[in-house]
């Protein structure tokens, strides 16, 4: 680590006009495809659906208001490596809070995070006890939402692990715990392996790792078991051109708001525990807010990179300090605990969830919240 650590600035929302004017052109533009040829969302994100989605977005989603709430967070950017980094720091009115990373994923960005940041950085507002409190930093994942675009390669996992390390020195932070899940996941497990001298513990949705599985499974593992059969045989597509072609699918998602809403949504429908509608668990215009993020700062193909540089590749060193996990029914990459013991040495709490889904805390930010305060409660 560099002995002259980068000074964070403020930095504020602000979409220009003409952004927005293109925005709506390219909507009511849209040339549609037929509809499927099923009744279902199997053969991709329905066209009927996608229609009165992208009405919506192009005739009631107010983006301004958006723009106005974001804006109330504490937004900072710091250049580390010669990239700006974008997060938002929500510090605690508590002394004594302690600091704790969180880590999105695709196709998510910071604003999963909105419904928690408030609990966690301020419990006693929050029906919660003064103690539990931690100072929130929400960062952007390189090539994501706000974060600048790498232009070389290499920023992979394990370079966001010592980037986020970094940030978490120059916000004056010795000791700290990490979040995740997703890649936010993947990033949080490099953390705890990399940066044990500060990071005290890590807590994740989603455990990286995979065992082999046993001769006679149980429940537990064979629920896993087809979880993971499904995903390779139905719902892994997405993962295989974003970690081999990033670029190919770039052109079509960065031209066209339709094709990047429909790329997204349906990772919506999948993904969480909808029971089979998306807006069972996200209201359309939380759903719209993220996509914006990647069609304003065109980031379909800058966010795909980050499958080209780590899917398939990150091999995630042992992580000794303790560990946390929430298990969620819906996960769409479950782990059984003996799996992910495999990696994580020190497991000192698991939960299963009764509900939820990928986005764990934009699905279910109480359990969300509990869990973490739980698991952390123990090491402050």
């Amino acid at each position: 680590m560099s002995t002259t650590l980068p000074e964070p600035v403020p930095f504020s929302i602000s979409v220009t006009d003409d952004q927005l004017d293109d925005l709506r052109q390219r909507l009511a533009a849209t040339r549609w495809p037929e509809a499927s040829t099923v009744d279902d969302w199997s053969q991709g994100t329905p066209l009927g659906y996608l229609q009165e989605l992208c009405q919506y977005w192009l005739n009631e989603y107010d983006w301004r208001q958006t723009e106005t709430r974001l804006n109330r967070s504490a937004h900072q950017r710091i250049a580390i490596d010669d990239l700006d980094i974008h997060y938002v720091h929500h510090r605690s009115p508590e002394p004594g809070a302690l600091p704790l990373i969180i880590t999105h994923g695709w196709p998510g960005s910071f604003l999963e995070f909105e419904k928690v940041v408030g609990p966690l950085s301020d419990p006693a507002s929050h029906g919660g006890d003064p103690s539990d409190a931690f100072h929130v930093v929400c960062p952007s994942l390189p090539g994501f939402g706000l974060s600048g675009k790498p232009t070389t390669t290499g920023w992979g996992v394990e370079k966001v692990a010592e980037t986020w390390s970094i940030l978490m020195a120059a916000l004056g932070y010795e000791r700290y715990g990490a979040q995740g899940g997703d890649w936010g996941s993947a990033v949080t497990t490099a953390v705890g392996g990399l940066d044990g001298e500060h990071c005290i513990g890590i807590h994740t949705n989603m455990p990286v790792g995979r065992g082999a599985p046993s001769e006679q499974p149980d429940a537990s593992e064979q629920r896993a078991l087809d979880a993971l059969a499904h995903y390779a045989d139905w719902d892994s597509g997405y993962s295989k051109q974003q970690a081999t072609r990033p670029q190919t699918i770039g052109y079509a998602l960065t031209d066209s708001p339709v094709g990047q809403a429909a790329w997204i949504v349906e990772k919506y429908w999948a993904w969480t525990d909808c029971d089979g509608h998306p807006e069972n668990a996200l209201t359309k215009d939380e759903m719209i807010d993220n996509i914006m993020l990647y069609w304003l700062n065109a980031a379909a193909a800058s966010s795909a990179r980050l499958y080209w540089e780590s899917f398939g590749q990150f091999r995630p060193k042992p992580v000794e300090i303790p560990t946390g996990v929430a298990a969620f029914p819906k996960e769409i990459l479950p782990s059984t605990r003996s799996w992910a013991e495999k990696t994580y040495r020190n497991i000192v709490q698991w939960t299963e969830m009764p509900r939820g889904g990928h986005f764990a805390a934009w699905e279910q930010p109480d359990l969300y919240v509990d869990d973490v305060r739980s698991f952390f409660r123990a090491l402050r």
